[in-house]
């Protein structure tokens, strides 16, 4: 996935668990009701399914990162 500086995907909920390695720049992320952390190069996120998600880049440089869901969402929405 690749975000340029101010962009965000629209706020969901995680349909499976979700592992995100960030490659390049840096993710801005809130989670549920936290606060927005920033999350730079390198950084490998756990979210667990069923969490409120808002994922932007605040930040100048683009944003690059790896998106993994771990079962399938179809196994995990037939539960």
């Amino acid at each position: 996935m690749v975000l340029p500086k101010g962009e965000a995907l629209p706020e969901h909920y995680a349909n499976s668990n979700v592992y995100m390695i960030v490659s390049r720049g840096a993710v801005s992320l809130q989670l549920n009701d936290q606060d927005t952390h920033v999350y730079p190069h390198g950084s490998i996120i756990t979210i667990p399914f069923k969490t409120k998600m808002n994922v932007s880049n605040s930040n100048d440089e683009t944003l690059e990162l790896f998106v993994l869901k771990a079962p399938s969402p179809r196994i995990m929405n037939a539960k």
